[in-house]
């Protein structure tokens, strides 16, 4: 499960002048605004009217990726940095809004694995054919539609000419917000796995990607499992591994380049780089206590030499009580330098050219 701070994006989708949609919006966001602080949510509304998309302008399939656009790539950067959707949409000619289609053909991976609830507002059906009509496209394109559903007939929503939906309607934002947070966070190894940079690990079903600074409670949490067998090995509570608090940890993560080990939104294992003139400084190397032993810990620091170019040497650092770990580095080809800590060895392994 994932531990990100989610972002969802409200997408208000009539352009009509006049229309009901910016209303709608404003209620449903206002009305979320509590529950989205409970539960760690950023909410963003976006107007399809302020995108100035033209009707699908792209030469190449959207599939690809490769956009000629400005309007296309700020579309696309905007969709990527969603982790969910709430669509608030009319029903035209028991449809959806010509706007909303062409806003969600002109993509295609951004909207993969990433969860979708509907808002929807009309006379007789009250929206509910347009969302229908949108569920067609939206699951073609891979996104997951949530059950709860919004749906306000306009003139039980409108009293004494003020639009003020019922409790009911509220509470109905609420459930479908809290359904999408769920399946945001179930999701997210998908969208992992569907992202830039993500490459099969050395486990069935695993994969590898770089850990960002929203990763940190994982990386947190790892570190705590990790390096309790290293407090007792070396007679000490002072580790820093065992001491950072997540912020701490976040910080470092935007400065190293840190590898991660994922299965199924679990982070199994890691380990971090960061070059200094000609040295590569490798460290954290971790892997979560059932799967020692499995070889992971080797294919992590290989995975992390490979980033050496520009460099001449490698070093890392383990506790002087920490046997296991001298072992494993010495057959590795790391040599320990003389210790210039009591508490810690160094060691080194020359690069060939």
């Amino acid at each position: 499960m994932s531990m990100k701070r989610l972002r969802v994006l409200v997408l208000v989708c009539s352009t009509r002048p006049n229309a009901l949609g910016p209303t709608v919006g404003t209620w449903l966001t206002t009305a979320l605004a509590p529950t989205a602080r409970t539960l760690d949510v950023d909410l963003a509304s976006v107007a399809i009217g302020d995108l100035h998309l033209p009707f699908l302008d792209e030469e190449e399939h959207p599939a690809r990726g490769v956009y000629q656009h400005e309007h296309t790539r700020r579309w696309s950067e905007t969709v990527t940095g969603a982790d969910g959707f709430i669509v608030v949409t009319p029903e035209y000619n028991y449809g959806m809004p010509a706007t909303l289609k062409n806003a969600l053909d002109y993509l295609s991976a951004e909207w993969a694995w990433k969860p979708v609830g509907f808002v929807s507002y009309g006379n007789t059906s009250a929206g509910t054919r347009a969302v229908q009509h949108a569920k067609q496209v939206t699951s073609t394109l891979r996104l997951v539609s949530v059950g709860s559903t919004v749906a306000l007939r306009i003139a039980e929503a409108h009293r004494q000419g003020v639009f003020q939906p019922a409790a009911h309607h509220g509470q109905a934002a609420v459930d479908m917000l809290e359904e999408l947070v769920r399946a945001g966070h179930a999701l997210a190894p998908l969208r992992d796995l569907n992202g830039d940079g993500a490459t099969p690990g050395p486990l069935p079903g695993s994969y590898v990607r770089r850990l960002r600074p929203d990763d940190g409670p994982h990386v947190t949490v790892l570190q705590r499992c990790c390096w309790v067998d290293e407090a007792i090995a070396n007679d000490t509570l002072r580790l820093p591994a065992l001491r950072e608090t997540p912020d701490q940890v976040q910080a470092w993560l935007a400065e190293w380049h840190t590898t991660g080990l994922w299965h199924a939104g679990r982070l199994l294992g890691m380990i971090r780089t960061i070059r200094r003139g000609g040295t590569l400084h490798i460290g954290r190397l971790a892997v979560a206590p059932d799967l020692r032993g499995r070889g992971l810990g080797r294919w992590l620091l290989h995975t992390a030499e490979t980033r050496h170019q520009g460099c001449d040497h490698l070093l890392l650092t383990t506790g002087t009580g920490s046997v296991r770990n001298l072992a494993f580095y010495q057959k590795q080809g790391y040599a320990p330098l003389p210790a210039a800590n009591s508490g810690e060895v160094s060691l080194r392994k020359d690069l060939t050219s």
